[in-house]
């Protein structure tokens, strides 16, 4: 199974929560119109598309005002099975 990419993360992220824009370095709390329900909707739907990624909330368990889509990304590679 593939990997999506951080642009398509943040795609499926705009898609979810309205946002104009969602970019991968932007902290998700100062995005508009991002929110914390939107951030578990999303997930909902990443882990339906990817279920081979045991991606849970914890993704964001240590979310601050600095913490990023691309932060969030680097945490679902390192929970994405290795491909062989």
């Amino acid at each position: 199974m593939s990997l999506p990419t951080i642009e398509e993360l943040a795609s499926q992220l705009e898609a979810v929560s309205g946002a104009a824009e969602v970019s991968p370095d932007a902290p998700l709390q100062h995005i508009a119109d991002v929110d914390s329900l939107d951030l578990m909707e999303w997930l909902y739907g990443f882990q339906n598309q990817y279920p081979h990624i045991p991606a849970d909330e914890s993704l964001f368990a240590d979310l601050d005002d600095t913490t990023t889509l691309r932060d969030v990304y680097a945490k679902i590679v390192d929970l994405a099975p290795a491909q062989a």
